[in-house]
């Protein structure tokens, strides 16, 4: 009898044991990570992971060779506005007062900070944001002479600043040629042997790592010109003089902005977020970036099945008989859906979609990362589906073709229905083409909220 109960107790003393957790640090154990958490970005809806029907329903006429595709797609975070003048403003001024204290500091030392807070030099000096600029200073304007428009091209003799010379300059990495079989690391020998096309459409061959890293250098002042060259035989001077710059647009959608520009804009969100101190357990930010067509369509059905419109109708007007989007609802009539307005409209004027997305319809057509091609939904995966194409300067115009959607103020209610695909060129800025931002989110099906 003694004996079996030894026998239980030393089991018992086993299972206990062998039950509690390890003393032993383990690195990346999740005990040793703690809770992580991903905070609301501002201005931001969340679209939460799923799978939808993209392009026409059956209900839907669109053509006799409009294809259709069940996909599913991860989780993210999409402005619940477009980028407006005043958002995209921030940008160029960050980018015209960080060439401007590069130039101060080659005159005054105080413009760049060449050691840390302990006195460690630094190897490459960085820009001192805390100085203030004084623009009318005249030994400021000296040192940044190169920064003004050339004497013999001012207009009325006014010094201003040259938008031409607000230039963006930063990087990124093709991961698309990274992630290529032929382009492996071969550890046998030590090096890569595989070719990679860099941007200017050379086949060259694998140096290293760096071979993937790609350099962008983005002139991102709006074309204001689009206002006059988009519509002949039309007065559209006040607009092109003042629909950027002047601040009773604050909050309308920025326009006259290519497919590099919002991309740009994107690399510089992210890089501005990066830089600010994260809150304890905050998880690391992915990137701003625009959206795929395949999110851009999901995020504007709102979850509805079988809608036309991103407001689950298959009409443009409520019950009331008021049109719900701005577009051009009546031939020639650009006032019928609002008597304010005959362009494009504050952003936000519309009720949003059960996302509380607004201006999925209408307002201003988005560009989307996607690459045009008529058999797209044929050819892209069903998870996540992305057609990407870095277009090199010498590719013919059908290389450079971007997914635009959404519609705008100057287009017909079928531009502005949610399973309608419509192009721009990458290189073309028009007055009724926007953008707005996503981010890939690993929120953890809203765990903790």
């Amino acid at each position: 009898m003694k004996r079996h109960t030894v026998i239980i107790l030393s089991l018992l003393f086993i299972i206990f044991y062998s039950c509690k957790k390890p003393t032993v640090y383990l690195p990346g154990s999740p005990g040793s990570r703690g809770e992580w958490f991903e905070p609301i970005p501002y201005g931001m809806a969340y679209i939460d992971r799923g799978s939808y029907r993209i392009g026409p329903n059956e209900e839907e006429f669109t053509g006799p060779s409009t294809p259709s595709k069940i996909v599913t797609v991860e989780a993210f975070w999409m402005d619940d506005t477009e980028i407006t003048n005043n958002e995209y403003r921030q940008f160029v001024y960050w980018v015209r007062d960080s060439i401007a204290r590069k130039l101060l500091g080659e005159v005054f030392a105080e413009f760049l900070v060449t050691e840390t807070a302990r006195g460690v030099p630094l190897e490459e000096s960085k820009i001192n944001w805390v100085e203030r600029i004084e623009w009318n200073d005249p030994d400021f304007q000296n040192a940044l002479e190169e920064l003004y428009i050339p004497e013999n091209e001012r207009f009325n003799f006014k010094k201003s600043i040259d938008k031409r010379k607000l230039i963006y300059d930063y990087y990124w990495i093709d991961f698309k040629q990274a992630a290529k079989r032929a382009n492996r690391y071969d550890f046998a020998n030590q090096r890569y042997s595989g070719t990679f096309i860099d941007q200017e459409g050379n086949e060259l061959p694998i140096e290293n790592r760096r071979s993937f890293l790609m350099h962008e250098t983005t002139p991102i002042y709006p074309d204001t010109l689009v206002w006059i060259r988009d519509y002949t035989y039309s007065y559209n001077e006040p607009l092109t003089l003042k629909y950027f710059s002047h601040t009773s647009f604050d909050d309308y959608p920025v326009v006259g902005i290519t497919w590099k520009q919002a991309k740009a804009f994107c690399d510089w969100r992210t890089r501005f977020l990066v830089s600010a101190p994260n809150r304890l357990n905050e998880a690391a930010p992915h990137d701003y970036r625009l959206p795929s067509e395949a999110e851009w369509e999901m995020a504007a059905r709102g979850g509805l099945l079988n809608c036309l419109y991103p407001w689950g109708s298959y009409y443009t007007r409520n019950q009331k008989g008021c049109f719900v989007a701005n577009f051009k609802p009546l031939r020639g009539n650009y006032v019928a859906d609002s008597p304010y307005n005959v362009t494009t409209m504050k952003t936000g004027s519309f009720d949003p979609n059960p996302y509380g997305l607004y201006d999925m319809a209408g307002n201003v057509a988005e560009w989307t990362n996607t690459a045009f091609h008529e058999s797209a939904y044929d050819l892209m995966n069903d998870y996540n589906p992305e057609i990407e194409y870095n277009a090199s300067p010498d590719d013919p115009p059908v290389f450079k073709r971007k997914v635009v959607r959404g519609g705008s103020w100057k287009d017909i209610a079928h531009f502005i229905q949610t399973s309608t695909r419509s192009f721009e060129y990458q290189d073309s800025a028009k007055s009724y083409i926007g953008f707005r931002c996503v981010r890939t989110s690993f929120r953890n099906e809203l765990q903790g909220r």
